[in-house]
């Protein structure tokens, strides 16, 4: 069932500060990063307006994750995995969860990748890479957890792989204003709601019964979004 109160559960203040290494709103700086004319300023989640853009081509971290996950899923297709003591099929009994969940309503598929991917181990880029920012596919992050941006990563192209438009989908980069740091989560378009999917609380829960979130940008396959207040 979709959660619609503010409460926040399991937030832990090193995760958050953790998740400062996906901090890249410099981007939104960059030369040609200007709005297309055409576009308007719309009301967005979390209190914000946003502003449109089809030049997503300097976000390279999210291009080459895509690029990545493309490849991986051709090379899972015929690679064969069989579980050991010391070895597990991470990717094989990821597909097995949502081959599993596939004939559920969307609702109860939010509810069950949220909390699926939730149960992953967060692990700072540093640490996990020895990079300071590394953006994984669902195959990795499935091998070796991940920080923020690859939980809202890994719920997005579940998702996708279950029927999922793009356009109901978005990693958005948000400022915890409690905690004074950045963070990624996924936004989920359903039922005429916008919904939170976040590594820091534990159910889905309506964008609008969170207070401690700004939002600085989103983004999908198709687009991204400059957030104002």
């Amino acid at each position: 069932m979709l959660a619609t109160t503010n409460r926040t559960e399991g937030r832990y203040a090193w995760r958050a500060r953790a998740a400062a290494v996906f901090f890249i709103v410099a981007v939104l700086c960059l030369p040609g990063q200007r709005v297309e004319a055409k576009e308007q300023i719309q009301l967005s989640f979390l209190n914000s307006h946003e502003i449109r853009s089809a030049n997503t081509r300097v976000f390279a971290k999210w291009r080459g994750a895509l690029k990545r996950y493309s490849e991986e899923r051709v090379r899972e297709r015929t690679r064969k995995c069989k579980a050991t003591y010391f070895k597990a099929c991470h990717y094989k009994d990821w597909q097995k969860f949502l081959n599993k969940i596939r004939r559920d309503d969307k609702s109860d598929q939010l509810v069950a990748v949220n909390r699926y991917m939730n149960t992953r181990r967060y692990i700072s880029d540093s640490r996990n890479w020895g990079v300071k920012d590394y953006w994984a596919t669902p195959g990795e992050f499935m091998a070796r957890s991940g920080d923020c941006e690859d939980f809202a990563i890994a719920k997005y192209l579940s998702l996708k792989q279950l029927g999922w438009s793009d356009d109901t989908l978005r990693v958005a980069v948000v400022r915890d204003l409690s905690l004074k740091v950045n963070h990624a989560v996924l936004i989920v378009y359903f039922d005429g709601r916008t919904w939170l999917l976040d590594n820091q609380i534990r159910r889905v829960v309506e964008t609008e019964s969170v207070r401690h979130y700004r939002p600085v940008f989103s983004i999908n396959e198709k687009y991204w979004w400059r957030h104002r207040v």
